[in-house]
């Protein structure tokens, strides 16, 4: 089960005007499951998104790419799970440009209006004429407030839909903001197998909304470690339909920065929740690095300790074997650390300084820490201003049990 994460109701799950949604159990990999959702954008929509570095990117994630550059604006998206349609080749490209084409035949749209999105089992073909079959019962199904069963139809190893919702005023004005995310196993992002989509009322121009989902991507899911795997299909992409009346052109307008904090509060909260689900995960471990040079080496460091095999599997057994963090800030790639400088605390507990044990640490302290559900790992480099903070779960039993049964 998730630590300490619960899906929201669906009456906590706010519409957002200009966005329908629609689910349907198109058979694609098993049956009497959600796994097809379309998502219907009115005309004025803008939308934009970022997406996996790893080179062997799946088709869909090809697809959007170009269709997120091309001049026509994106007037719908469609999500299957179940099959990845990644390292699928040529094959894998004419699927998606195929599932395009039946939306738009389907929505009166043009195939470059509609961006696809994949998740599940790399290497295998996408039953393109599964998901032709089952549009009609996804677009029929399409509903303003349907995000709660939109957060079901993306998942796959997730043991719980995620998702978040806000409301506030702005100018006179209620924005509302509503995402969803998937994922709990392959997470390691420069961009997680994760998917995440959210979508504001709010207008906002094509410029800013560019920076503001790398800024949010950045905040959050390029925060997040379950297992250090960078998937071939991960999506954050976010839409703004304008319908609340409040607009944004520039940082400086009035009520930017409140509508700017809430899409990254939500963002951070959904890609949270995948770690708190990380597959097999029994603890919530956030590691906050600071004292450093710049953004850039904390986070090696965070990732150095959330990545490590042997420090998440002595959270699983609650073990104060401290010397593994140690020894992942110390192979993290900072070649001239002083680690004489370096200090480390579990929660309010300082464990490490002056290049060993704290003096007045004992392993009793330690272990009354790592038997939490929720622990904070607190580095301090000792060399300068900058801080950044990682989010990671351990590594139980459970982790090998479902990725060795993930394609029974």
């Amino acid at each position: 089960m998730p630590v300490n994460y619960a899906t929201p109701a669906a009456d906590q799950l706010f519409p957002v005007a200009g966005v329908r949604l629609g689910v349907a159990e198109a058979e694609i990999r098993k049956k009497n499951r959600r796994d097809l959702t379309l998502v219907a954008l009115d005309a004025g929509c803008t939308v934009a998104g970022v997406f996996t570095l790893n080179r062997f990117c799946a088709a869909p994630v090809q697809l959007c790419r170009k269709h997120l550059a091309g001049s026509q604006e994106i007037r719908a998206l469609v999500i299957n799970t179940g099959i990845a349609n990644a390292g699928t080749g040529e094959p894998g490209r004419q699927a998606a440009q195929a599932t395009c084409e039946a939306v738009g035949a389907l929505c009166g749209i043009a195939a470059e209006q509609v961006l696809p999105f994949s998740t599940g089992v790399i290497l295998e073909p996408l039953p393109v004429d599964r998901i032709k079959a089952g549009l009609p019962a996804a677009q029929a199904d399409l509903k303003a407030d349907n995000w709660h069963a939109a957060a079901h139809g993306i998942m796959t190893t997730d043991t719980v839909a995620k998702a978040a919702s806000r409301r506030l005023v702005v100018g006179g004005k209620t924005v509302t903001i509503t995402g969803i995310s998937k994922g709990a196993g392959m997470i390691k992002p420069n961009m997680a197998t994760m998917l995440g989509f959210l979508a504001t009322d709010a207008g906002i121009a094509q410029p800013l909304l560019d920076s503001l989902v790398k800024e949010a991507a950045d905040s959050s899911f390029n925060c997040i470690t379950v297992d250090g795997d960078t998937s071939t299909n991960d999506s954050w992409v976010m839409i703004a339909s304008g319908q609340s009346g409040a607009r944004f052109a520039s940082p400086s307008d009035a009520g930017w920065a409140e509508v700017k904090a809430a899409i990254i509060a939500v963002s951070v909260e959904l890609a949270q929740a995948i770690v708190r689900d990380g597959e097999g995960a029994t603890k919530f471990i956030t590691i906050a690095v600071e004292g450093g040079k710049d953004v850039e080496e904390c986070r090696k460091v965070g990732y150095a300790i959330g990545h490590s095999p042997l420090v998440k599997t002595a959270f699983f057994a609650s073990d104060p074997n401290l010397g593994r963090i140690l020894a992942a800030i110390g192979y993290a790639g900072i070649a001239d650390l002083d680690v004489d400088g370096v200090k480390v605390w579990l929660d309010d507990v300082l464990v490490a300084e002056n290049g060993g044990r704290a003096a007045a640490y004992v392993e009793e302290d330690g272990a009354r820490v790592m038997a939490q559900a929720e622990i904070t790992v607190r580095v301090d480099l000792g060399r300068g201003a900058a801080r950044a903070t990682v989010y990671t779960c351990d590594f139980s039993y459970d982790y090998v049990k479902i990725n060795a049964d993930y394609r029974s």
